[in-house]
């Protein structure tokens, strides 16, 4: 059975759009931007990386839309905020935050995302919200591992863990656990394909 007929493929998410034409694909791309852009404005500033409700759009991006495109959605996204729109931490906007601290999170964006989109379509997703928040934890891990890293270059690798991850350590958890509790609420109406 097909999704459209109200029954979802093993391991994948409510939101079918690998199915879908290239103007559902367009359009998704564009709304996932949106809710990436949006979750960029819930922010805690800290120096030299805020705290934001970005790692958490990231993972649901991927876990919705797929590794392929949520990785699009994602990079589209960043482009943006490399162009001059305000769509990063806090409403920034500009080429030059791919080269300062938070230049390795950003980098980090969408390998998180197209590795929680990988997971969730092995069955990582709201079906099983023990495995959903392992994957959001997964790809929050991922983007401050690569984040520290690049900013270990900068400032040390102690200092970069001291203020690059642990700062972010408990946020991770918390987010990978709404992260995990908005798949199951979405996939709650849904009934699982058993093949």
């Amino acid at each position: 059975m097909t999704a459209s007929a109200g029954i979802l493929k093993p391991g994948f998410s409510p939101i079918d759009l690998q199915s879908r034409s290239l103007g559902w694909k367009i359009f998704a791309v564009i709304v996932g931007s949106v809710l990436l852009a949006l979750s960029s404005y819930i922010e805690v500033p800290m120096v030299p990386v805020p705290v934001t409700m970005q790692t958490f759009a990231v993972a649901l991006v991927g876990a919705l839309y797929g590794w392929r495109l949520g990785g699009i959605t994602i990079v589209a996204w960043l482009a943006q905020g490399a162009l001059g729109m305000p769509v990063l931490a806090g409403g920034a906007a500009g080429a030059h935050h791919f080269v300062g601290p938070t230049a390795g999170y950003l980098f980090a964006f969408p390998l998180a995302g197209m590795a929680m989109g990988w997971l969730a379509e092995r069955g990582w997703n709201g079906h099983r919200p023990w495995l959903a928040f392992g994957g959001m934890l997964i790809s929050n891990t991922l983007c401050l591992f690569l984040g520290a890293a690049w900013l270990a270059l900068l400032i040390g690798v102690e200092q970069a863990i001291v203020a690059g991850v642990a700062p972010f350590l408990v946020g991770a958890v918390l987010k990978a656990g709404l992260g995990a509790l908005t798949l199951k609420l979405m996939t709650r109406g849904a009934k699982r394909d058993v093949r």
